[in-house]
């Protein structure tokens, strides 16, 4: 059996017990209910936008350093 935990345990119990408070369990989950979802879909967003930059990218076939005088 479990020892009961005295006058000393109780003092502590109480103390602990706002930290099992609703309000501060869990809040930043549900006040963004879907930042998850946008976070991995913008991930998603910015792997294909590289992927078509790579493939898709115009392709310079020469560099000159002089400029054309208009």
């Amino acid at each position: 059996m479990a020892k009961p935990l005295g006058t000393t345990g109780e003092f502590f119990r109480r103390r602990d017990e706002w930290r099992k408070h609703p309000m501060l369990s869990n809040q930043w989950r549900h006040a963004t209910p879907g930042l998850g979802i946008a976070l991995v879909a913008f991930g998603i967003y910015l792997v294909g936008e590289t992927a078509y930059n790579k493939i898709y990218a115009p392709k310079s076939h020469s560099h000159s350093t002089s400029s054309p005088s208009h």
